[in-house]
């Protein structure tokens, strides 16, 4: 196995070629402590991640962990196995990048949230400080507050008089939102990134209207001592603007000026083909327009998802991105975004959808012998269960006496059910429980089972789940980086360390110097 001195590792992200800097921790872990390029691969979903974020075998890869060796030697082992020829091991990992005079980061989707941090100084991007939203809406003033986060952000919790509103779809929908250019907008998120990204893409795109970002999202409105709305009903709506043409013009001004390019799908077909360079095709459009009808092979990645957390879908840096969907505004919004991002070969293909339904994504897991729910809620003794969800959703759900489990790290837990003659093994859908099924299989003497459907289907069946916040505690979750809501104590504190910090990454990656956003930086 060839390892990597931190020097070598700087000189490879600098030189122009493709490069997967993967870090073999779990996400919680990971959002620790590691280098800004590092995405987090986790032996827990390894083989999901590399199915998706390295579709090329021959692609240049580097592994990392805390330092130990471990964790990356086993990620470099297995990728080798799975045919993956051009592995190295970063020597001593995240300490030795530090002790070399690198720069380390900690949390989650680190190069979008320090690239919408460069955006508002860049741009100028305004915003408005909670107490005067309130103000705002107290005094009825004529304004709309447009929530760039997912739905199911949006109805965990909300600012008052706020509308669900997807950020790939803003510069889509607003001349249908605010056709009055004497009406107002703020755009807001839980944070700080999707605020500032959401309100600069209405300003980009060069509506009329006055624009501004709510300064620190929802986290700064409960700062500042006032209420945000839960369970709201609202949802927003897929659906062809009446201002389609208006959106179109300025979605390809914007861009134009960030040198996006324009291919056909035949095009599109020939990058296909080329197994020479790293190709993603993401499709901008609302989840369930993908799931309706997308092009094979293509993944959803909608648009303002895309741009807050890109390394969710591109690992490999100078890879192909080829943006698509059905009408093009907003392909061309997110793909001038990623140019803005230093991303150089960001595509957009028109007419270049597909009628494959669904998710996009193969069912991987191997078959394993199953339970049915039926079958275990008739409990025997002596039988053990053991779930291998993410922390939090375990939190919210889990049949009772069910254990908490990580997949990478169940010989900590398996041993200790010395007195079960069977052990049942759950996740969300079920999948994650038969990845892990021969593993466990190794580990103990006892019978294994999956359970059939996972949680999902002892839910559906009518069986009773049970929440606790507290169980895993918040030093346990090593799978999931918690947000500050996540958290069980210090959650204001967090709220503020969390804003301090993506307020900072200007600062920082200054410091790191591999680091260059905008149309020049693209080049």
């Amino acid at each position: 196995m060839k390892h990597i001195a931190p020097n070598i590792l700087h000189d490879w992200i600098s030189d122009g070629q493709e490069l997967a800097v993967i870090d073999a921790r779990e996400d919680g872990e990971f959002g620790a402590d590691h280098l800004f390029w590092a995405v987090p691969f986790g032996m827990t979903h390894r083989e999901t991640r590399a199915h998706t974020l390295l579709p090329r075998k021959t692609v240049r890869i580097c592994v990392t962990d805390d330092g130990t060796g471990r964790l990356a030697g086993s990620l470099a082992t297995w990728l080798e196995t799975n045919g993956y020829d051009d592995v190295a091991v970063l020597a001593g990992g995240t300490k030795a990048w530090k002790a070399a005079g690198y720069v380390n980061f900690s949390g989650m989707n680190v190069p979008s949230k320090a690239f919408g941090e460069w955006v508002e100084h860049h741009y100028g991007t305004e915003s408005v400080d909670p107490p005067e939203l309130k103000k705002w809406i107290d005094d009825g003033r004529k304004m709309i507050v447009l929530d760039s986060r997912t739905q199911e952000e949006f109805t965990r919790m909300s600012i008052p008089t706020g509308i669900p509103m997807p950020g790939a779809e803003l510069a889509y929908r607003i001349g249908d939102l605010a056709p009055d250019p004497d009406t107002l907008v703020v755009v807001n998120c839980a944070g700080r990134t999707r605020s500032i990204m959401g309100a600069e893409s209405l300003r980009r795109a060069g509506i009329p209207n006055k624009v501004v970002a709510l300064r620190n999202g929802t986290m700064g409105w409960e700062l500042a001592g006032l209420q945000c709305e839960h369970g709201r009903p609202e949802r927003f709506v897929p659906g062809t603007p009446r201002t389609l043409d208006l959106a179109s013009k300025r979605a390809t001004a914007f861009a134009g000026e960030s040198g996006v390019r324009t291919i056909t799908p035949d095009e599109l077909k020939t990058f296909e083909a080329d197994k020479t360079r790293t190709l993603y095709v993401l499709d901008a459009r609302d989840p369930s327009e993908y799931r309706a009808g997308h092009r094979k092979g293509s993944y959803s990645a909608p648009g303002g998802q895309l741009v807050q957390g890109t390394d969710n879908w591109v690992a490999v840096r100078g890879a192909r991105i080829v943006v698509v969907d059905d009408t093009g505004v907003r392909a061309r919004m997110s793909a001038a975004w990623l140019r803005q991002m230093g991303h150089k070969d960001v595509f957009v293909a028109d007419n270049a959808l597909g009628s494959e339904t669904g998710t996009g994504l193969p069912d991987l897991a191997p078959p394993a012998p199953t339970i049915s729910a039926a079958t275990l809620a008739r409990h025997q003794p002596g039988t053990a269960i053991v779930d291998l969800a993410r922390s939090v959703d375990f939190r919210a759900g889990h049949i009772r006496h069910a254990i908490w489990g990580v997949r990478g790290r169940l010989v900590s837990v398996v041993p200790k059910l010395k007195s079960a003659h069977r052990i049942v093994l759950t996740s969300p859908d079920g999948a994650m429980a038969r990845f892990a099924y021969a593993e466990v299989k190794d580990l103990t003497k006892a019978e294994v089972l999956v359970l059939d459907g996972g949680t999902a289907a002892w839910r559906a069946a009518g069986h009773p789940v049970v929440a606790d916040r507290t169980d895993p505690p918040d030093d346990a979750c090593i799978d999931f980086y918690l947000r500050a809501y996540d958290r069980n104590s210090g959650v204001e504190e967090a709220m503020n360390a969390y804003l301090t910090w993506e307020i900072d990454l200007v600062n920082e990656i200054k410091r790191d110097g591999t680091i260059a956003f905008g149309v020049s930086a693209a080049h």
